[in-house]
């Protein structure tokens, strides 16, 4: 039986959409517009018969035909890197070290996997640290590249901002407590000197309850009702409550949007691989500000 040609870009968006989440996000993966991936999907489910994809609370979200088709999509796209490989001998070889702060790696997580699929001969390392942190390592030369919130305009190329919001266990209700309790990042960290200097510009009584350098912790002390926080947007889970539009008497003052940028090495100009891993982020992730 003769069976229409499964086309590697409509398997490579497919691929790209399922690691973003998103049509949106896919389309500069895969060097398309919105419109075109949405082109590629339709052509998918229109030679196997089914949907691939639904509509998700959050995301899109893979059918089990979807599934099944996922395996096979990732399967041709590593053999195809191969099939270059072999045939032109062009791949990108070396190691690449990298930082991301727990809060952002959702957003370099769909990247690595396009990157890692398309060049296999790069290591990927990956450390995850706050900003503060991951700043001096790159300017030490210890790190290649590094999604940071920047603190000052030439550590790194902006690439969009990403709000914080006050965040607690709707459950719990701890914003109504006076002093307001609080969990808060380590000393020096950019996210923790924006909710002290927000609290105290608004003359708001707080009491820190809770320090952590990791986003585990924080959702740990908010979730237990230990404390309400102030997290970026895109780490705040579910089932946590965004605290706004709150009773005039407990409102929290509002808290300036993270600056994030990719930061790199002085040392790594030199490498084409993480030249291209640049490139991609860039591409990806970057919004007109």
């Amino acid at each position: 039986m003769n069976y229409p040609d499964l086309q590697i870009s409509w398997l490579r968006t497919f691929v790209a959409v399922v690691d973003t989440g998103s049509l949106s996000a896919a389309a500069p993966l895969v060097h398309r517009s919105q419109s075109a991936v949405s082109m590629h999907i339709k052509k998918l489910e229109d030679i196997i018969g089914t949907a691939i994809l639904s509509r998700g609370p959050r995301h899109l979200e893979v059918t089990s035909k979807g599934i099944e088709l996922l395996a096979y999509s990732r399967r041709m796209l590593e053999l195809q890197s191969e099939a270059y490989d072999a045939l032109f001998g062009t791949q990108l070889t070396g190691l690449i070290r990298i930082g991301v702060p727990d809060d952002y790696a959702m957003y370099l997580a769909p990247i690595l996997r396009h990157f890692t699929s398309r060049y296999m001969g790069v290591e990927i390392e990956l450390t995850c640290e706050q900003s503060t942190s991951l700043i001096p390592r790159i300017k030490s030369n210890e790190l290649d590249i590094a999604l940071v919130s920047r603190d000052k305009p030439e550590h790194g190329e902006r690439l969009f901002h990403e709000p914080l919001v006050w965040v607690g266990a709707s459950k719990y209700e701890v914003w109504r407590r006076s002093p307001l309790p609080i969990a808060v990042y380590e000393a020096g960290s950019m996210a923790q000197i924006e909710t002290l200097s927000a609290l105290n510009k608004a003359n708001k009584a707080y009491r820190i309850v809770y320090k952590s350098s990791g986003l585990a912790g924080q959702l740990t002390a908010v979730e237990s009702g230990l404390a309400v926080a102030a997290l970026t947007r895109c780490s705040v889970p579910t089932e946590l409550q965004v605290l706004q539009n709150l009773p005039a008497e407990y409102d929290l003052p509002k808290l300036t949007a993270m600056d994030v940028a990719v930061f790199r090495s002085k040392r790594s100009q030199k490498s084409a691989a993480v030249d291209v891993m640049y490139e991609q982020i860039v591409q990806a992730l970057k919004v007109d500000i």
